[in-house]
Order: C-alpha cells, then structure tokens, then sequence
C-alpha cells in the first residue's frame, strides 16, 4: 500500500491518506516501556476499540490512570493478558477496584495464557475485596478462539518468552461485496428500495419478469482488517504466520542492536528483530512497544534501526492513538500523538 510521509509531534512517520467509509478501529497506546517505567513511558497495555467495544490488551501498573488520562474510558469488557509478569498485570486490582466504585454491574472476562488462572484469581484478590461484578477467567492456548464475535474474533497465538505467554490477534471476517447501484438501476432497471437489500444479503430478487441474481450487482467479498499484539517475545515464524498482511502489527520491539545478547537471553526482541517480523509477514505497519528504560531519551535510536529494515515503523509512545482503515479502503492509517 502506498504511503506519504507527515511530520506528526516532530517525528516523521509514515500514514496512508483515506477517503471511504469510516468503521473505526483505534489503538491507544496507554503504557509502553519494559518492565521499568519512566518519566515518559508507563508500563505495557493498549486499548483497542472497535465500534463501540473496548478490549484492553495487558494492564500494567497505572493503567487506569492512563486510562482517564488519554479519554478511552473504562467501559472494557474483555481482557487479554500476554503473560503474567507484574509489568503486564499489576494495574488488574487498582482498575478492577475503580470499575466497582463507579458501580459496575456487567460481567468482565480476563483471558490469560493456559495454566495462570490461579495467578490471576490471585491477583484480582490482592487488594482483600472481590469485585461486586461478575469475572470470568478464560485460559487460552496458541490456536485458541479467545472472543468470537459476528463480525471478528481474538485468537491467541504462540510467543517465545520465558514464561507461559501467548500473542493476541484481531481478525476481522470478510465483509460484503461493494453494491453496484448504477448497475442495478441502468441495467436492471431496479430502482432503491427493499431489492437492493435483498440482492446485497445475497439473495436473488425477481424484477419484471426476470430473476436477477445477487453476484451481478455485488463484488466480490472484502477483506477485513487484521491487528496483531504479541507481548513480550523473541522474533518467532508463528508471529509471521499470525501477522501475515497485518494491518498493524505491534511487535516487542524492548532494545536496540548493541543489546541484541540481552535481547536473546531475556526472551525479548531487538527493533530491528521486529522489522524483519513485519517485512516477512508483509505487514502495513509495524508499531514498536515495550522499550527498555535504557533507551529513556534516546529511543528514536529503535525507530532508526526498524526502518532500515521496515520503513513503515512507529516507535509508540504513552497515549499514541491510530486508527486503522479496511486494506481495499483509501484511507490513511491515521497518527495522532498526545498533546502533553
């Protein structure tokens, strides 16, 4: 997909320009150091909202102030973690104790890889109280269907981190075709009303005297979008295969080339790792998360690096929003940085 590049918060960065149907899907980056934070970077979650739901992928320590702090709300009900570690999971009581003061009554679900039930009951429990509403904690193993909706579902998917953890990713199903509603009229002379429903339900309409069928006046199905989170990871084949045309791909991108030992050893990945992850999958584009506190200051140093192998690189940063356009729409994959 051709892109051009804008100026955004003083980084250039590269974002696709649109122009059809608006169907928002927008991740907001609410932490996104390593397992320090910083001045500048709380620790890992992200939320993603898609017409209306809000799922929140992790929950390091503070997110519910990042939470108020970047205008997404509190209105999530589901909840993915990527593994248990305190710098993806310590904001689960302070967040789960706030949605029971502001009197929720909704059920929540937290997934989290197979075998962490226990720890994430823990967890929930840490503060002495159980929650006044209804969680759920669903175990997902890589191939698992975490959440089936009508129109997407999460599916887990296998990371290599040294500790049970899995990657999460959004896959929207096929949409209907384009109506060709200049055709349905001059050629079949059907004019708008109930038919034209009908025809793009795909199901034939009879107009005088002839049946029309619904593939003369219907494209062929389009491609959903595809939004892939994989935690803390090393590069691996299975995130190629779960990124595969990715709209966004959001790759542990924790360090730079000169600690590419620590990266191997810790379980975590270089930028430049991240950016060959994106090219192999042939994602649109690659956002870089989970930056170590080493980098405080100097982190374009990962931005640079990533794009001399994938030019489509982001360096997230705390309160990052993008949203992500359909792959056969003209619109841009849309950066806004925070103001603050």
């Amino acid at each position: 997909m051709p892109g051009s590049f804008l100026t955004v918060g003083g980084e250039s960065t590269r974002v696709y320009c649109s122009l059809t149907q608006r169907l928002i899907m927008k991740v907001t980056f609410l932490g996104t150091s390593g397992a320090v934070p910083t001045t500048q970077r709380s620790t890992s979650a992200l939320l993603l909202e898609r017409e209306g739901d809000r799922l929140l992928f992790d929950c390091g320590e503070g997110t519910q102030r990042q939470m108020m702090r970047y205008g997404t709300g509190f209105d999530v009900e589901h909840i993915f973690l990527t593994h248990m570690h305190g710098d993806h999971t310590l904001g689960l009581p302070g967040l789960t104790q706030t949605l029971a003061f502001n009197d929720r009554e909704q059920p929540l679900a937290v997934h989290a890889p197979a075998g962490t039930r226990s720890q994430v009951e823990q967890l929930l429990a840490a503060t002495g109280t159980r929650p006044s509403y209804p969680v759920r904690v669903g175990q997902v193993e890589p191939g698992d269907v975490a959440l089936d909706r009508e129109e997407y579902q999460v599916r887990a998917f296998a990371v290599d981190h040294d500790t049970r953890a899995v990657g999460y990713a959004l896959v929207e199903r096929e949409r209907k075709g384009r109506f060709d509603r200049e055709r349905a009229e001059e050629e079949f002379g059907i004019p708008p009303g109930p038919k034209y429903s009908t025809l793009h339900a795909g199901d034939p309409v009879e107009h005088e005297g002839r049946t029309v069928q619904p593939e003369a006046v219907v494209g062929p199905p389009r491609p959903g979008r595809r939004f892939v989170y994989t935690g803390d990871t090393r590069p691996t084949d299975g995130t190629v295969a779960a990124a595969e045309d990715a709209d966004l791909l959001v790759h542990d991108g924790s360090f730079g080339d000169e600690h590419r030992d620590r990266a191997r050893k810790t379980g975590h990945s270089t930028a430049r790792e991240a950016a060959s992850v994106a090219r192999e999958a042939g994602a649109n584009a690659l956002a870089l998360m989970h930056i170590s506190s080493r980098y405080a200051g100097r982190a374009d140093q990962l931005a640079t690096e990533a794009r001399a192998v994938f030019e489509e690189t982001l360096l997230a940063c705390d309160g990052l929003q993008v949203e992500v356009p359909f792959p056969d729409s003209a619109e841009s994959l849309t950066v806004r940085r925070p103001q603050d």
